[in-house]
């Protein structure tokens, strides 16, 4: 995926504002059918918020390093447990500045 210029990811972070968490990482952390459902959830709406509960800081930090790597999205924004994901479709339902 091509790197996101500053003023897009302003407009991804103020387009995310309202959305909810729609996958939660539990326990169990990132097993591959979180993967396959973040990947899933970002072909439909390529904007999404993951919570990922893990109490140490360095693990969700490579909770979401693993996540964006194996979903080849780009990590938009992250505040506490919950990160901002991005993923470009072929057919692009978010129209981004440039």
């Amino acid at each position: 995926m091509k790197e996101l210029n500053n003023k897009q990811i302003r407009h991804l972070r103020s387009l995310a504002h309202s959305l909810k968490p729609v996958v939660i990482i539990g326990d169990k952390g990132l097993t591959q059918a979180v993967v396959d459902e973040i990947n899933s959830t970002l072909e439909i709406h390529e904007l999404i918020k993951v919570k990922i509960r893990a109490e140490e800081r360095e693990a969700r930090e490579q909770m979401i390093k693993q996540i964006t790597q194996k979903t080849q999205s780009s990590n938009i924004q992250r505040v506490g447990h919950i990160v901002t994901l991005f993923k470009r479709n072929k057919e692009a339902k978010i129209a981004l500045p440039k």
